[in-house]
């Protein structure tokens, strides 16, 4: 009888399959890795971003082309609420600071909550928002737009011009280092519906998940009402955030939020799940337990040792791999 070596149900080699199961576990983050991937991140972001072509005559086209398309389907609202909101001072003075600040503010916070009070969730989490952010990048290469405030054919109102406000990339002396023409698709709403969503399934206190789904539905109207962006903005942002949720459900095998709270990898201040691993506990412990008794009971010659199991660190994974002889 040859040598028996361990095989998994896809038929992969066990090393492998577990070298493949060690990738896909999340692990406890660090912070100052994190603190460095999310600078360097958000650096290579916009790098991008604003060295992609403005095509000012095409990003106009496409945002006539926009316009008519919401015109066809009955819902070409921006014009409405953008002059309602502007006749109020206060509200639209307060709609623009909300743009320029709670767009990083908040993302920030969520970043920072996950990653104290959910660290095994934190990676999953952190790798939609980073692949949202991606793929937006691809839509403002190939889809040049005009946001509504500069379409020359409309009465739209830029607010930060009229009312002198702050913070807008796309106006004042700071829109000659930014892409005024990347508003397809609209990354304040690819932000804020992966920071309520995150919110609305982790958070606990009733009031807190709430207020997750009222962020992105307050920063639609926002984005709206100050005229920086389309609703049809809004749903490609959404497309984004979609798309960077099923590759990490994908990878991981589960949506971010039904991962284990805590991660396993033995990194200080971490929990565990299940019994010490120095316990001798679980199936391969109790196999090998009972050989060693088995042995020393019939005082002759000992018993072989269980085979090792390899189990799977990752929740849905397939069953432990079974022994196939090798001929």
């Amino acid at each position: 009888m040859g040598d028996r070596i361990l095989t998994t149900p896809e038929g992969l080699p066990a090393p492998r399959q577990a070298t493949w199961h060690r990738l896909r576990t999340p692990r406890h983050p660090r912070i100052w890795f994190e603190i460095l991937l999310i600078a360097v991140s958000y650096g290579v972001y916009s790098l991008i971003r604003n060295a992609v072509p403005e095509q000012k005559a095409q990003a106009l086209r496409n945002a006539d082309w926009i316009w008519r398309a919401e015109h066809s389907l009955g819902l070409a609202f921006e014009k409405t609420v953008n002059h309602a909101a502007d006749s109020v001072g206060w509200l639209i003075v307060s709609m623009n600071y909300y743009y320029a600040t709670l767009h990083f503010v908040v993302t920030i916070g969520v970043l920072v909550w996950l990653y104290r009070r959910h660290p095994g969730r934190y990676a999953a989490v952190r790798m939609v928002l980073f692949l949202t952010t991606a793929v937006a990048l691809l839509g403002y290469y190939l889809y040049p737009l005009a946001p509504p405030r500069l379409m020359e054919s409309e009465n739209f109102i830029d607010t930060v011009l009229v009312h002198q406000t702050w913070g807008s990339m796309a106006s004042g002396d700071l829109k000659h280092v930014s892409n005024q023409y990347a508003a397809m698709p609209s990354m304040h709403i690819g932000w804020s519906l992966w920071c309520g969503l995150a919110i609305f399934v982790l958070a606990k206190a009733p009031w807190a998940r709430v207020l997750g789904l009222l962020y992105p539905a307050a920063t639609l109207v926002v984005i709206v009402a100050t005229a920086n962006h389309f609703w049809l903005d809004a749903v490609g942002g959404v497309v984004c955030l979609g798309f960077g949720t099923a590759v990490v459900c994908a990878w991981y095998g589960a949506l971010p939020h039904r991962l284990p709270r805590y991660a396993h990898d033995g990194a200080p201040g971490t929990r565990r799940g299940g019994a010490a691993a120095g316990a001798g506990s679980g199936p391969g412990a109790s196999a090998g337990t009972a050989g060693t008794a088995a042995a020393g009971a019939g005082g002759g010659v000992p018993a072989p040792a269980a085979e090792p199991a390899l189990t799977s660190e990752h929740p849905g994974d397939p069953a432990a791999p079974v022994a196939a002889p090798v001929s």
